[in-house]
């Protein structure tokens, strides 16, 4: 009789936690686990959820559970590490949260950029070849006037002057665009 205690004891070790055992285990530890959740979380529903997740892993991982008697001691490390990381990523919404939200423009306001905008690209389609070089160099890839120099290889004297000619350009095109 003793011998076949120790060979179900075994066997009992080597089938790791059952299906049986483990809905055992939760009709039986399923409010103290709840009582540890809510010692390291402060809503209940929270609570809930991490107790559910830590039975389903623990279900999940039943064949590595392999003695019987640690189950419930796997159970509870499972709820403290989810509560962990419950709260981990709370802490983080909330860090998220009080940054300022970047203020936000009216549907009209959009529709009227929108607008602008291609008026603008309009009215730069309009300009001659250089002027429309120099400024979207200028303004738009925001280099000096030094560097729009270099690049379009003409001197800096043509790049103000074509700078100041395209900005004139511009200014009536928009202006009549507005009108």
């Amino acid at each position: 009789m003793a011998q076949a205690a120790v060979t179900d004891a075994a066997a009992d070790v080597v089938a790791g936690t059952t299906v049986d055992h483990l809905t055992a285990t939760y009709q039986a530890h399923y409010r103290s686990l709840l009582g540890l959740a809510a010692l390291l979380l402060d809503d209940t529903a929270s609570c809930e959820d991490v107790v559910q997740e830590a039975f389903i892993r623990v279900h999940s991982a039943r064949n590595r559970v392999r003695d019987r008697e640690k189950t419930l001691a796997y159970l509870r490390q499972t709820v403290v590490n989810l509560s962990r990381s419950a709260l981990r990523r709370r802490i983080l919404g909330l860090k998220l949260l009080s940054k300022p939200m970047p203020d936000m423009a009216s549907a009209e306001e959009g529709a009227y950029d929108q607008l602008e905008r291609d008026d603008l690209i309009k009215a730069m389609r309009g300009l001659q070849r250089r002027q429309r070089e120099v400024l979207v160099l200028r303004y738009f890839a925001d280099m000096t006037e030094s560097q729009v120099a270099e690049t379009l290889g003409i001197s800096l004297g043509s790049v103000k002057a074509y700078g100041s000619r395209g900005i004139a350009a511009l200014r009536v095109a928009m202006e009549a665009a507005q009108s």
